[in-house]
């Protein structure tokens, strides 16, 4: 089973991720997420060693230049599309790419089928006017009649409390975002310590 840390923006932290061999290292890209990345890390990144650490780049309704203004400077990263973006929009960059479906209730799940081509598929928890980093987890009932060990990657409020819980799913891969952070956007070593020791 593997791990990401999302909402990743300082150096030092990312570092700690990478060292601690966390299989997924996450980035916000959209303007109005208390988690953004700001131009200059991008740039630091560029020349960061991530060792065994893929780097995601997470996107929401993005313009096709603002992706290939990533997909130019790292052509090893995955593209995490957060909200209402057709396969077609998300395929066409030619890189691997995870698309977000955010769950409400089992319809919700409807929408899996409409991307085949995504590398995974996340499922997160549906909030009104928001895409995502809400902290709240959905209702994981709902799962019972996907294999998650194929590509879905199981994220939504997910902590060191309900972390065994969300293993026993059995999901391909973790996500953790809110969950490591000691205040809005501040990841702390110690909460992160915490879940990765489950891996």
């Amino acid at each position: 089973m593997k791990l990401k840390i999302c909402g990743i923006r300082d150096i030092d932290i990312l570092k700690y991720t990478c060292d601690m061999g966390v299989n997924f290292a996450g980035f916000i890209m959209p303007d109005d997420s208390p988690r953004k990345i700001s131009n200059n890390f991008i740039s630091s990144l560029e020349n960061f060693n991530f060792k065994d650490t893929l780097p995601v780049f997470v996107f929401v309704n993005p313009s096709r230049a603002e992706v290939l203004e990533i997909t130019t400077k790292f052509n090893n990263a995955i593209l995490q599309f957060h909200g209402d973006e057709s396969e077609d929009f998300c395929k066409q960059f030619n890189q691997p790419f995870w698309k977000t479906i955010r769950i409400k209730n089992s319809q919700s799940l409807e929408s899996i089928n409409n991307f085949a081509s995504a590398d995974a598929l996340l499922l997160e928890t549906y909030v009104d006017d928001s895409y995502g980093g809400t902290g709240k987890v959905f209702d994981w009932t709902l799962l019972r009649n996907i294999q998650l060990c194929k590509k879905f990657v199981l994220a939504g409020g997910i902590n060191s409390k309900n972390i065994k819980e969300a293993i026993s799913l059995n999901p391909w891969c973790i996500d953790v975002n809110s969950g490591v952070e000691s205040s809005l956007a501040f990841k702390d070593k110690s909460l992160m310590a915490q879940i990765i020791k489950n891996f």
